[in-house]
């Protein structure tokens, strides 16, 4: 992995990209070869996904591998899923290091195997002090899930008398969600035709700008996450003002999503 850093527009680049990598079995089946062959040409393309947001200066990138409905999969499909994800970390992990990628997986990790539970604090642990990208991997993860388990630990520390019930507010809440220390998604891409989010990161993308394309997850390069940043650029994010009120909020340099100057 070699990457060399390209210009960026820091207004028109989303800070957050997330996305839902779908279509690897329907490109195997075109092909006609096993769905495994599908998922194994869907690690490339995520490859190709880092290095370019690495090249525009992209702070975080976030990437929906394994959902917590994905389980219901035939149990072949899984442990493949499960086995790809060990070795991917295994020869990666490195790299990613190498390059300044911090790597962190979010999601229920009990249900892994030990294996793979270790072999992930071990990548997260290499790469934690890392600045150039947060590279961010939700297995065994659903939106449903993250706003339960905040929830959960919400509760314990009311009934533990750390925490007032009215003292619970948004801020309070989104800092005990899987992604707290990052800012939200700007842009949601999902790849494989499908226009739905699929339980992924449902409190965070309240504001994020959704982008859906034909591509199968395979398939999908540089060339394509270019598409859609250019599409994400000339898009007028509003946070509930008019458009006029955005203009001005512009023109006096304050970024419309948090009232504050830039």
């Amino acid at each position: 992995m070699e990457v060399s850093a390209v210009p960026a527009d820091d207004d028109r680049l989303p800070r957050h990209i997330a996305i839902v990598m779908d279509g690897n079995g329907r490109w195997a089946k075109k092909r006609l070869l096993p769905r495994t062959a599908g998922h194994r040409a869907g690690v490339a393309a995520v490859r190709k996904v880092i290095e370019h947001c690495l090249k525009r200066r992209i702070e975080a990138l976030t990437l929906f591998a394994f959902s917590s409905e994905n389980w219901r999969r035939p149990p072949q499909e899984v442990s493949l899923l499960m086995e790809l994800f060990l070795t991917t970390l295994e020869r990666e992990t490195e790299k990613l290091h190498e390059n300044g990628v911090r790597l962190r997986v979010i999601g229920d990790r009990r249900a892994f195997s030990p294996a793979l539970q270790e072999r992930i604090s071990e990548a997260e642990r290499l790469t934690g002090e890392n600045t150039q990208l947060n590279l961010t991997i939700a297995a065994n993860y659903g939106g449903r899930w993250d706003i339960l388990q905040a929830t959960r630990a919400l509760a314990k520390r009311v009934a533990q008398g750390d925490l007032r019930p009215e003292d619970i507010d948004t801020h309070c809440f989104e800092s005990h969600l899987a992604l707290a220390d990052l800012p939200e998604p700007d842009l949601f891409i999902r790849t494989g035709g499908e226009q739905r989010i699929s339980n992924f990161l449902l409190w965070q993308m309240a504001y994020t700008e959704l982008y859906f394309t034909p591509a199968l997850w395979p398939d999908f390069d540089d060339q394509s996450l270019e598409l859609a940043l250019k599409d994400y650029a000339r898009r007028q994010r509003r946070f509930g003002y008019t458009s006029e009120q955005v203009e001005d909020l512009v023109l006096e340099n304050v970024c419309p999503k948090t009232n504050e100057f830039r």
